[in-house]
């Protein structure tokens, strides 16, 4: 027999291992944390309704969402926003509440007009000259900026301006906690945040700020520690099923990252009572990223081809023709598929193997037409590997299984998932360029199919800083497309914010460069953050 060479892409082990997570405990579990916390939110609920005057009530929003308090008052936060749209009154001249108002109307899903603006510009159409030293103006500003839609010329010219007037003030600001505020909203919008990592971030300096309400500072702590508590048995349990799984000592050659995996789980669906959601998510992570492997670094190009076929006929028979490596992942993701098929059936009456077969198949068509392209030396255009891409980053897969563990399913949406929309397109979209940006680099080194950047350099012949600059303003684009196609359309009422998140924990995972692969020192704090460290509450 001829000895089979091959590529290895020596990843690090993790660095979360099964002792270290079983270690976890938190004292946020009983009664009295329960009881504590439903005082404090009868205090909330009496500030919300002591809240009259329209500015008071968009910071209270804005400070409900970011200190991860908002899903406690979901109706209320509705009923106040309902009132102050059907108000439609607009402060002439105050940039900062004219800000404030339209990101909050746009964030929910309410039409409001770039053209409120307007009265806040000059004759030439540009933002007048002294809004430059409004620095909470520019602040919100820049944060409305980020609700764009595509063709929105104004909200253009909104974010060049301030983003303009932020950069070049921020080294002479002195007053540290709003220094602190510029450069936070500098580095990524709150828009495009993760909720749950922005709340802990935002605790810290609202609680430091004159205006801080104790209760909501009180009662954000104790929900953040509690919400943390509840986390940690998640991970714990599914710590536990993957090494009872057996799949990271047979499959040595794969990324193993569970709690990175869950780290994208809980960035996409972070409500705490959406448990089932994550873990299931999670399982489907490390599945995706074990298989990722296989056609990207460690499967021959006939194996690929076999494996291909297995997983399109979905048999269980025809796993002899298969290596031992691809019979264990098969016979893994073949019972982990059918027992949430299972589920599915037995509690909603629906038959979803063959829309699950059918994804993961799509999945791995994708991913084979991409190991065929590295074979034999291929580089395709940037719309042709764009067009593969969206779909072999597993986006719609993912999509597709947040929809079917956080909703009852309809066979109306269904169909309307079915044909790809917006709703799916683009958050994928953007997974596969930010990723594309974080890890290009050294994938080329090792050895791996184009990514866009290397499309777009072969395709335009531009240098790689020119290229990049292109997938960045892809980037932009496909946020556009999803505060259009899913914030403001909205075609599947209670997937709008999961699909919205997917973008979300991308941005975040990528940002410093490949924090799943090598889950670098940010995705580490990200976690350490989420999972092990509670905010300090002695007197509770």
């Amino acid at each position: 027999m001829e000895e089979v060479i091959r590529r290895s892409a020596n990843y690090e082990a993790s660095i979360w291992d099964d002792d270290y997570i079983q270690s976890f405990e938190s004292p946020y579990t009983g009664e009295k944390y329960v009881r504590e916390a439903e005082k404090l939110k009868v205090l909330v609920k009496i500030l919300i309704h002591q809240t009259e005057d329209v500015l008071d009530q968009l910071h209270l929003i804005d400070n409900l969402q970011r200190l991860g308090l908002s899903y406690h008052f979901k109706d209320q936060i509705a009923k106040m926003l309902d009132k102050i749209y059907e108000a439609q009154e607009w402060s002439e001249k105050d940039l900062h509440f004219t800000s404030l108002k339209f990101r909050l109307l746009r964030q929910h899903g309410y039409h409001v007009p770039q053209e409120v603006f307007c009265s806040l510009m000059d004759e030439e159409g540009n933002f007048k000259a002294c809004l430059r030293e409004d620095m909470r103006g520019l602040i919100s500003l820049y944060e409305a900026s980020s609700l764009s839609v595509e063709g929105e010329s104004i909200i253009d010219l909104a974010k060049d301006f301030s983003l303009n007037q932020l950069a070049r003030r921020l080294n002479q600001i002195t007053e540290p906690l709003l220094k602190e505020q510029v450069s936070h909203a500098l580095e990524v919008s709150l828009h495009w945040r993760v909720h749950k990592l922005e709340a802990k971030w935002f605790i810290q300096l609202y609680e430091n700020t004159t205006e801080a309400n104790l209760a909501l500072v009180e009662l954000s702590k104790l929900d953040y520690n509690m919400v943390q508590a509840t986390y940690q048995q998640e991970l714990k349990r599914l710590s536990s099923w993957y090494r009872e799984t057996g799949l990271p000592e047979k499959l040595g050659f794969a990324r193993h990252r569970l709690a990175e995996c869950f780290l994208w789980a809980l960035g996409f669906v972070p409500e705490p009572h959406l448990g089932y959601s994550r873990e299931i998510l999670s399982k489907i992570a490390v599945m995706i990223t074990i298989i990722d492997d296989i056609y990207d670094v460690y499967g021959t190009l006939e194996e690929l081809q076999l494996f291909t076929h297995t997983i399109e006929r979905w048999d269980i028979n025809s796993l002899d023709s298969l290596p031992e490596y691809m019979k264990i992942c098969f016979l893994a993701l073949f019972n982990s598929v059918n027992e949430f098929a299972y589920h599915i059936l037995r509690d909603q009456g629906f038959n979803v193997i063959s829309n699950l077969k059918n994804l993961w198949a799509e999945l791995c068509r994708a991913y084979y037409l991409e190991a065929t392209w590295f074979h034999s030396g291929y580089v395709p255009t940037t719309d042709e590997y764009l067009n593969t891409a969206w779909i072999s980053i597993s986006g719609p897969l993912l999509i597709f299984y947040g929809y079917y563990t956080t909703n009852p399913i309809n066979k109306k949406e269904l169909k309307i998932l079915e044909q790809y929309p917006g709703i799916i397109r683009w958050p994928s979209t953007v997974l596969r360029l930010a990723d594309d940006l974080a890890t290009s680099s050294d994938e080329m080194k090792r050895g791996d199919v184009p990514k866009s950047i290397q499309c777009c350099m072969k395709e335009t012949d531009c240098s790689e800083e020119d290229a990049r600059k292109h997938i960045k303003q892809l980037i932009d684009t496909a946020l556009k497309r999803m505060n259009k196609e899913i914030l403001m359309e909205n075609p599947i009422k209670n997937l709008g914010q999961t699909a919205m998140n997917l973008g979300r924990i991308s941005l975040c995972i990528y940002q410093n460069g490949d924090g799943f692969g090598l889950p670098n020192s940010e995705t580490k704090k990200s976690l350490v953050s989420l999972l092990v460290q509670p905010f300090p509450m002695p007197h509770l």
